[in-house]
């Protein structure tokens, strides 16, 4: 599951408001305050799936901790994109 802080930098590098995710999540913009971390109650499980699914459907790949901690990046062309 992706963390707030790679959902909040997954939103940033598209450029997206958290309105415009919200509507391709299918959730409101609360629950994206909620899934970045900036509101309580956390957002549930299907939420951040569907924010995840969102923000992948439109380029974003989630990296794993490497050491370093996880991350985000922009798929390439050459990545099936």
């Amino acid at each position: 599951m992706a963390n707030p802080d790679q959902l909040r930098a997954a939103r940033a590098l598209l450029g997206l408001s958290q309105s415009e995710i919200a509507e391709a999540a299918g959730v409101s913009t609360m629950t994206i305050k909620r899934a970045e971390g900036s509101a309580k109650p956390p957002a549930s499980a299907e939420a951040m799936t569907a924010i995840r699914k969102a923000l992948e459907s439109r380029g974003v790949l989630f990296l794993p901790s490497n050491g370093q901690g996880p991350g985000v990046r922009l798929r390439d062309r050459t990545d099936g994109g």
